[in-house]
């Protein structure tokens, strides 16, 4: 039986990529669903079939919201869960400096939210993270990885802010800490063709370090999100993650997907710091700053494994109750589910399909 039983759930962000896998799936599971978007999001979720009609939602802006406002929209719904998908993540290169830009979306505007979801007589609530926090916890990071990234100083803020609101049995928080992300959904151009493909495309070759990364197909991401509204508990770090690739074997997917002979191409690591302070030198001369140090980018990450290993996915899985929703979800639906949620290649070649449509034709097949 499940730690707790699951009926009406909030989604901030429910119109966005993992949101909306992540509420598709507590509808497959029984259960009403509501979510807010932007007003200029109206026209899209009402074009088509794409948007379930079973989701209920309002619009408005939660940044712009106050908590008494946010507060007056959840109370008196009987919401029992509320799940946090906003914010911008680690490929977003805002103005500087990068850590007021991230603190006020992640933890600011993060705790308000969550702080009206509390007082509206909420008992669950699900925060979406990064798994960089994490590895910043590792032994031999020792939260370095956190005094040099300011984004993953403010994923570990926020974590802490939002665990210290909760109150277990009363109102239990739950972290997510998500690694790369693949799939796709209708009406959206994934972030990976502007922050990452984009930057390769008058090159010969992909020039990248020589590590790796556990990665996801984003319905795996939702059917964490919903284990962890039924089975997570109270100050949970959840690391989530399905597959364990090395980059080289990543890009090469991406760009036989596309029909592209173009290739990863190992640079030294030296290298690429050398590329990664010419990117922050050009940033900083437009007045930017990414979250994410380019220059130490390769040395602290991506020249390494963030690798989580069977060990540590399986005992993901088995502290959400995985199993015993697999049973549910196959009685309710007739459908395998809770493994992991489909393999990353499809994932891939689904986000590249969705980054470049002109190159597919009506049946879904590469143009030759």
């Amino acid at each position: 039986m499940s730690k707790f039983d699951v009926k009406k759930v909030f989604i901030a962000g429910g119109t966005g990529f993992l949101g909306f896998y992540s509420a598709k799936l507590f509808l497959e599971m029984g259960c009403s669903v509501d979510t807010i978007a932007l007003p200029l999001e109206s026209e899209n979720l009402q074009a088509g079939d794409w948007f379930p009609s079973e989701i209920g939602t309002v619009y408005g802006n939660l940044f712009e919201m106050s908590e008494d406002q946010i507060y007056d929209m959840l109370k008196d719904h009987d919401y029992d869960t509320f799940v946090y998908g906003l914010g911008p993540d680690d490929r977003v290169t805002p103005k500087a400096p990068a850590y007021d830009f991230f603190h006020e979306r992640l933890v600011v505007q993060c705790t308000k939210i969550v702080r009206a979801a509390k007082r509206a007589g909420i008992r669950r609530c699900v925060v979406m993270n990064s798994y960089f926090a994490y590895f910043d916890r590792l032994p031999e990071n020792n939260g370095k990885l956190s005094r040099i990234h300011p984004y993953i100083r403010v994923r570990n803020e926020q974590a802490a802010e939002c665990i210290a609101l909760g109150e277990a049995g009363k109102f239990d928080v739950m972290i997510m800490e998500f690694p790369y992300i693949f799939g796709n959904m209708p009406g959206r151009v994934p972030l990976w063709k502007g922050v990452f493909l984009d930057r390769f495309a008058k090159m010969p070759a992909v020039f990248f370090p020589n590590g790796g990364t556990t990665m996801i197909h984003v319905k795996g991401i939702a059917e964490s999100v919903v284990a962890a509204a039924f089975n997570g508990e109270h100050g949970g770090k959840y690391v989530i993650g399905n597959e364990d690739w090395k980059y080289k074997d990543m890009i090469n997917t991406m760009m036989s997907s596309i029909g592209s002979k173009k290739r990863f191409c190992p640079v030294p690591v030296w290298m690429c710091a050398l590329g990664g302070w010419y990117l922050n030198v050009a940033h900083r001369r437009k007045g930017e700053e990414g979250g994410l140090n380019y220059q130490k980018l390769m040395s602290t990450i991506q020249s390494k494994d963030f690798f989580l290993g069977e060990k540590v996915i399986k005992e993901t899985r088995e502290a959400l109750g995985y199993a015993e929703l697999a049973d549910k979800y196959k009685q309710l639906t007739g459908k395998v589910g809770f493994n992991g949620g489909g393999d990353v290649k499809t994932g891939i070649e689904q986000t590249m399909r969705a980054c470049y449509p002109e190159m597919y034709d009506e049946q879904g097949n590469l143009r030759v």
